[in-house]
């Protein structure tokens, strides 16, 4: 399947986010990754659903939307959502990961399952049938700048090797964590399909955006 990039927005220099994210747009980005943070869940706080709305305002790019907060499902309704946005809610924030998956179903958006690295795949296995989507997390969240952790290529092909297993060979795996330049082919070597694309890569404050972009579709093998 293609490869696809979602920009992480929360990169964005934030007196020129509209400006950065026109950059992005005109670049050929196919998804506005959208980090909400808590406090509780990670120790950040980031994008508010005002400024998530004001973008689903602004743009016609699919939202991909990541929940790092406690009991998503309270947030869940307050999200702007349509056909084609993805949201990820974490396994380890909720004792009710099945129903948070249905609630995003509802609202028309692809629920997604992220894992953080210590979280084994094990726990995915009985919401394949809820989910369009993997997120495998190759760094702690919380903060942007992050080095993989050693088990993130690995966990990436035992994440595939499971979805192919269980005969989902057509559900994308996103990798979010340390996606630069060099890592990117390996992530993709493993199985990976969407990448979350940071400071290491599109936001690299040497390369600028509009180069940025370009050298991080040049890594991809599935154009």
């Amino acid at each position: 399947m293609k490869s696809q990039l979602s920009a992480s927005i929360m990169c964005a220099a934030s007196l020129k986010m509209e400006q950065d994210l026109d950059i992005l747009v005109q670049a050929g980005i196919d998804y506005f990754h959208c980090d909400m943070m808590d406090g509780q869940f990670v120790p950040n706080l980031m994008l508010s659903t005002e400024t998530i709305r004001a973008v689903k305002a602004r743009y016609r790019i699919p939202l991909d939307i990541h929940l790092m907060v406690e009991e998503p499902e309270h947030v869940i309704p307050w999200l702007p959502l349509g056909e084609g946005d993805i949201v990820s809610v974490h396994y380890e924030s909720t004792r009710h990961v099945d129903r948070a998956l249905q609630m995003i179903a509802e609202k028309g958006a692809v629920p997604a399952l992220a894992l953080n690295p210590a979280t084994p795949l094990c726990c995915a296995e009985n919401v394949l049938d809820r989910i369009g989507m993997l997120l495998v997390m190759t760094v702690n969240p919380g903060f942007a700048g992050q080095k993989m952790v050693p088990c993130g290529l690995d966990k990436i092909a035992r994440a595939r090797k499971m979805l192919d297993d269980a005969g989902k060979n057509d559900m994308p795996i996103q990798v979010d964590g340390n996606c630069s330049l060099e890592n990117i082919p390996k992530m993709e070597a493993a199985g990976a399909n969407i990448f979350v694309v940071g400071t290491s890569s599109v936001f690299s404050r040497t390369l600028g955006i509009q180069k940025g972009m370009e050298l991080t579709r040049q890594c991809l093998q599935n154009k």
